[in-house]
């Protein structure tokens, strides 16, 4: 084959192969994203103030403090945010880093899917050089699957090669309502499960639970969204959208506030 042939050949497949990707700068943004391979930032990074997460003051106060040292470097607990589905436990990793990040304490987050946990020992060989601290937020682990998922994380936070480096804290949430309690049940696999779920929870050192509200502290949810964005509303009305949707919860109370806006013509 001719010289030039070999020269269009080469051409063509630097064509068809994409650029390589740039290098992330570590130190640059407030969130990232890790999806098992590569580290992106987070582009639209954009949490809501701190004040408007309501209905779990005594939690919001344990993470703030808790990433408050992390922050400075001082002793810090790995944190597992566990109990009722629409609570905001999402939303409040997010304000309070976002909230941190407005003062000279400045942590970066990095999200990660429960389905990466294999991967995590890639991501903390490439951020433990760093000076700059790190939050590490699984959302909504599920311990499905004989516990597999239970075991690996729990690995991570038991030392050895493959632990967390110390300028990283995880935070995990998970929507299993029972998961610092044990279950009573003759089924062996139904047990194993659940002490695998234990055996993990036993590992972070802040575990912090997250109930339904009582109407009273929902209409007060309710009441945060509506002052700060300037919308009228009235009482009997959030009561039936949220009977309407099955409950009361924090995302019913934002998902309020949308309609709210929405009638009104309205962005929030």
């Amino acid at each position: 084959m001719s010289e030039k042939n070999l020269r269009r050949i080469a051409d063509a497949l630097e064509r068809l192969s994409p650029p390589p990707r740039e290098t992330v700068s570590l130190t640059a943004h407030p969130a990232y994203h890790w999806d098992g391979k590569t580290l992106a930032e987070v582009t639209s990074f954009a949490p809501l103030p701190l004040a408007l997460i309501t209905g779990v003051d005594r939690q919001k106060a344990a993470i703030l403090e808790n990433l408050r040292r992390h922050t400075k470097g001082h002793a810090a607990h790995d944190v597992l945010l566990w109990g009722a589905r629409g609570m905001g436990k999402s939303a409040l990793v997010k304000s309070v880093t976002g909230a941190l990040q407005e003062t000279q304490l400045s942590a970066a987050l990095v999200e990660a899917n429960a389905a990466h946990l294999e991967s995590l020992p890639a991501l903390f060989a490439l951020l433990a050089g760093e000076s700059r601290r790190y939050i590490l937020f699984i959302d909504d682990i599920g311990f499905d699957g004989g516990g597999s998922e239970a075991r690996m994380l729990r690995s991570m936070l038991e030392g050895g090669a493959e632990a967390r480096p110390e300028n990283i804290r995880l935070i995990v949430t998970s929507n299993r309502r029972n998961i610092v309690e044990r279950e009573h049940s003759d089924a062996i696999n139904v047990r194993d499960e659940t002490d695998d779920a234990l055996a993990l929870a036993d590992r972070f050192g802040l575990k912090l639970g997250f109930q339904y509200p009582d109407q009273a502290d929902w209409l007060a949810m309710v009441s945060a969204y509506a002052d700060h964005f300037d919308l009228s509303w009235e009482e009997e009305d959030a009561l039936a959208f949220a009977h309407a949707r099955g409950g009361r919860s924090g995302r019913i109370a934002w998902h309020y506030a949308v309609e709210l806006a929405g009638r009104a013509g309205r962005k929030i």
